[in-house]
């Protein structure tokens, strides 16, 4: 069995759908950072995706290559991940997606070096003919968090958003959102495939005890 993320730290990728405090691990990601509206068609976020998705499945193919990687063993590639903020904002404004800054990221497993990671992204330019280039190596830290499975469209999320916050009231947490930590959400559901009403994004705050 190949060794899945969400399977291995269900804490992490499958909370339930009422708040709770985690302290997530330092983890290294494949991220491409830009800026502007996720559902414009073709746009830079969308082209974002095609990149990491095309790094992603060139380290997890590569035992079938001439490249070999140390310690490497078959993986699920992870969900794909997003941390977003919008300049002078505080939290965020869902109705002005236009003003979105965003880094897009999927999880790399930790035998994966820099080194490995260079190779997957001058191999995945080459054979799909896309350029790979604003792919980085980034470590993230996030720490103290809290973090909420929702559950319906992205544009529902103040709401659920909101009983996170209620839940930080009312046990003694702050939200410590700033340059450095941001919203973050995961992506559990294939928006293609599935009903709306159904889509479940992982919510996740970083805060501070008060």
């Amino acid at each position: 069995m190949a060794f899945d993320f969400k399977k291995e730290y269900k804490e992490f990728y499958m909370p339930k759908n009422k708040p709770e405090i985690v302290t997530v691990p330092k983890a290294n990601y494949i991220a491409v950072r830009g800026k502007g509206n996720p559902n414009e068609e073709g746009g830079a976020y969308q082209q974002a995706i095609s990149i990491l998705y095309a790094v992603a499945y060139t380290l997890k193919m590569s035992y079938k290559t001439d490249y070999k990687i140390d310690g490497f063993f078959e993986y699920v590639v992870p969900p794909l991940e997003g941390f977003w903020w919008q300049d002078n904002v505080d939290g965020v404004d869902y109705s002005n997606k236009d003003t979105f800054n965003w880094v897009s990221v999927i999880r790399l497993p930790e035998f994966i070096t820099k080194h490995d990671f260079d190779w997957a992204v001058e191999t995945a330019t080459k054979k799909k003919k896309l350029d790979c280039s604003s792919a980085e190596f980034l470590t993230i830290d996030e720490g103290l968090c809290v973090q909420i499975m929702h559950l319906g469209p992205f544009d529902d999320e103040p709401a659920t958003v909101e009983i996170m916050n209620a839940y930080l009231e009312q046990n003694g947490y702050a939200n410590d959102m700033n340059d450095k930590r941001l919203h973050h959400e995961i992506y559990l559901s294939d928006a293609r495939k599935v009903a709306p009403e159904k889509w479940k994004t992982v919510i996740r705050h970083p805060i501070k005890k008060k």
